[in-house]
């Protein structure tokens, strides 16, 4: 479309229907907000955990049995910071982070693509994914994002596997390696219509 069809076009009035259907993109507004008030309870338990894993370390007993707890680590002998311990509590806290990660991906991501443009060209804090997002690009790092959190989840379960009955581990396995063939399976469909989409444009 040249400069002038483009001028025309947003001189020509937008009819009812279609203002009406396109304005609904707000309604998402409120979904992305929820969004933000869920990344501030990750951060909130975040600095939760790091608060006990600290006291822990100076040896207060009763954050020790919270780690522990939460962590769903079980030892018949003395309750102690060991190193598996701390191996569990850092990586719930790298779990967060990651979750946290993704959120921000949904809520930049989604915002720009399909509510309204936020302007940021030229910003020095302007994410480098941004400048070239779109709903495919998108799904396939929302993807990647999936496999890096299930990662850390399967290797938590693998350090603490004692407590955990062979079928979960099995389990966790399985729906891991589903999402490393869905996320490859995404990737796959994507690289193909970037292609089909290209040689439209050469013929």
């Amino acid at each position: 479309m040249s400069a002038s069809e483009l001028e025309r076009a947003v001189a020509r009035p937008i009819p009812l229907v279609p203002r009406l259907i396109f304005a609904s993109r707000w309604l998402q507004l409120p979904l992305y907000a929820g969004l933000i008030l869920a990344q501030g309870v990750y951060v909130y338990h975040f600095w939760v955990e790091l608060v006990h894993l600290i006291k822990a370390a100076f040896g207060d007993q009763a954050a020790l049995a919270l780690l522990i707890k939460s962590i769903g680590y079980v030892n018949t002998l003395t309750p102690e910071l060991n190193e598996t311990v701390i191996m569990l509590v850092v990586l719930a806290l790298i779990d967060v982070v990651m979750i946290s990660n993704l959120l921000i991906m949904v809520i930049v991501g989604g915002y720009e693509t399909f509510v309204s443009r936020m302007y940021l060209e030229g910003h020095p804090d302007q994410p480098e994914w941004l400048s070239h997002v779109n709903a495919s690009v998108l799904k396939v790092k929302l993807a990647t994002a999936i496999i890096g959190i299930s990662s850390i989840h399967l290797l938590k379960t693998f350090i603490n596997a004692v407590n955990y009955e062979p079928k979960v581990l099995i389990a966790q396995t399985v729906i891991h390696v589903t999402f490393l063939l869905s996320a490859m399976a995404v990737a796959a469909t994507d690289r193909l219509m970037v292609g089909a989409g290209r040689l439209a444009r050469e013929h």
